[in-house]
């Protein structure tokens, strides 16, 4: 139920109340929405890896690979995410210093994860539909950081 709340308050950014309502979700919920959102874009390239007929996965064993693919997908993707994220949410702690707002990192972070709803569920879809490379995913993360300063605009100033 969390997660559909989650999720639904998601869809939602950068409106005030939804910014504020994903404000009080905590960080343990935030990293397992985004390792549920991981999963659910890396099934495109599973469903491509099973349906394969040749190369290393075409002789493989169903479990052999379904850890295959955890090993050399889904863990450089989270890995490559949560690089990113981090990056992205160091560079709004610095915009939010400019901007005179009292905002750490762990808060830009979780809200990071949340902006990333939209684009990682419209990759899913595109990438069901049609075969898209990777790179989309760095023009997400474009659209990621300019909804991270919209978000940032939504605090108030420090009081003096």
């Amino acid at each position: 139920m969390k997660f559909r709340h989650v999720f639904l308050q998601s869809l939602k950014l950068p409106s005030k109340k939804a910014t504020f309502q994903l404000n009080r979700v905590g960080m343990d919920i935030a990293i397992l929405y985004m390792f549920i959102l991981l999963i659910l874009v890396s099934i495109p390239a599973f469903i491509n890896r099973l349906a394969g007929n040749s190369g290393i996965s075409a002789d493989m064993n169903i479990v052999f690979l379904i850890i295959y693919f955890f090993i050399f997908y889904y863990l450089p993707l989270v890995i490559f995410v949560c690089i990113g994220l981090s990056v992205i949410s160091y560079i709004g702690v610095g915009i939010a210093k400019l901007m005179d707002r009292k905002l750490q990192f762990p808060l830009l972070w979780k809200m990071s994860v949340f902006i990333a709803t939209i684009p990682f569920i419209l990759y899913m879809i595109i990438a069901l539909l049609i075969p898209v490379d990777d790179v989309l995913l760095g023009v997400f993360f474009l659209y990621i950081f300019i909804m991270l300063y919209i978000i940032i605009r939504i605090y108030p100033k420090r009081r003096k």
